[in-house]
């Protein structure tokens, strides 16, 4: 269960992604221009200290771009180069964004979604001391049998680009995550022995892969 507080941010999530995306080798789109966002999808922290979402974005007329984040209540350590910025949070205080794909916490949830078969996380509205259901914008399931092994994430974390993906190495653990998600590169029949994590939202009705696991 994910739990969204009923907060201000400054900036704004997509404030602040914006120019990052912006400079990054897998980025299309409109430069300049704030992204819109389309769709988002979120997975569980076992220990309730990280926040994992993943947005749907357009730069302007741009192709659909897949950014996934973590939010930290305190730098996390060796990952300078995968800070995205820093958010004052009205509930929670000064947060740290990183790119998620050099994080093990988010590594380690899209793992297991993707090998097991698990499904995005159902977000809650913290509102008044109220919990209210928040209607899910991404439907996202992974491809694997319940009480499959998952592949541990293993240390350091290599992060490379390839075009329209960013490519994650943690030991024997390889997660490729689809940038942009209008490309070739997003196949729908990938290779044996490779997990998926498919989701589907307005104006994509069907599954469509988000990212691959092996390990």
């Amino acid at each position: 269960m994910a739990l969204i507080y009923d907060a201000v941010l400054r900036p704004s999530k997509t404030e602040l992604i914006s120019a990052w995306a912006e400079a990054q080798p897998w980025f299309a789109g409109d430069a300049g221009t704030e992204v819109t966002r389309v769709a988002t999808y979120r997975f569980d922290d076992p220990d309730g200290e990280v926040g994992i979402e993943t947005l749907l974005v357009r730069a302007g007329a741009g192709p659909l771009l897949q950014v996934a984040l973590t939010y930290r209540g305190a730098p996390l350590p060796g990952a300078d180069a995968w800070l995205i910025g820093t958010m004052s949070h009205s509930v929670l205080g000064e947060r740290w964004v990183y790119d998620a794909v050099g994080d093990p916490v988010y590594l380690a949830a899209v793992s297991t979604a993707a090998c097991t078969g698990g499904r995005h996380a159902e977000q809650y509205l913290e509102r008044d001391g109220e919990r209210v259901p928040i209607e899910p914008t991404a439907e996202v399931a992974g491809s694997g049998p319940a009480g499959t092994t998952v592949p541990p994430v293993g240390s350091p974390i290599v992060m490379h680009h390839e075009s329209g993906v960013t490519v994650a190495t943690a030991g024997s653990l390889r997660v490729v995550l689809m940038r942009n998600l209008e490309a070739s590169v997003v196949s729908s029949e990938p290779a044996a022995h490779t997990a998926t994590l498919s989701g589907s939202w307005s104006g994509q009705p069907f599954p469509r892969i988000l990212l691959t696991v092996r390990g």
